[in-house]
Formats: C-alpha cells, structure tokens, sequence
C-alpha cells in the first residue's frame, strides 16, 4: 500500500467539541432566518389580500385600496430582501410598513 493509498483510508480525526468553531449557535442559521422571514411575509401578504376583499365589501374608498395595496407590496418586497440576504433590513420594514398600515387604517380610512 502507499501513503497516497494510507491517507485515503485513515479516518478522520474526531471533531473537539470544545473547538471555538464547534460553538452551537444560539437563534437561527442566515438561511434559516431568511426562510422564515419569506414564510412570514407571505402569510402577511395573504391576510392583507383577504382582509383588503373585506374591506372592500364594506367600504368602497380608494384609500382602503391604496393602504392595503402598498402593504401588499410591501410585502413583496420583503420577501425579494430576504431571498437575497437583507433579512435584518426587510424585517425593519416589514414591522414598521405594517404599523404605518395599521395607523393608516385606523386614522385615515373612514
């Protein structure tokens, strides 16, 4: 046998615990906080489509369409951040547009 052959045959040495890189992670990995942020928005985005035909039956104002509607995109956007990485940014926006909805909603609409 040759060492080439050795090398392929050893196994490999045991991982140490106690290595700083073997640290277990509190809270969740990057891809696992983007897919979660995606889920969220998109549950977001069809509650606000249902709750937009709601209010729609109700009340025919062009505000209602127009709060509801720039929630729905952003909502969107939201999830075309977390697809790309901007997790920590589309969660800003998505908790601060869907407080500017609310506000909107309860302040502006008649």
């Amino acid at each position: 046998m040759t060492t080439a052959d050795q090398d392929h045959d050893t196994p490999a040495p045991p991982i140490n615990p106690e290595a700083p890189e073997a640290e277990a992670r509190d809270g969740l990995t990057p891809r696992q906080a983007r897919r979660l942020r995606v889920a969220v928005a998109t549950v977001l985005l069809v509650t606000l489509a249902v709750v937009l035909a709601l209010r729609l039956a109700s009340r025919t104002s062009v505000l209602v369409v127009g709060v509801y509607g720039l929630a729905m995109i952003l909502c969107g956007v939201v999830i075309e951040l977390s697809r790309h990485g901007r997790t920590r940014l589309g969660t800003w926006l998505l908790g601060g547009g869907l407080l500017a909805a609310l506000a909107a909603d309860w302040l502006l609409l008649p």
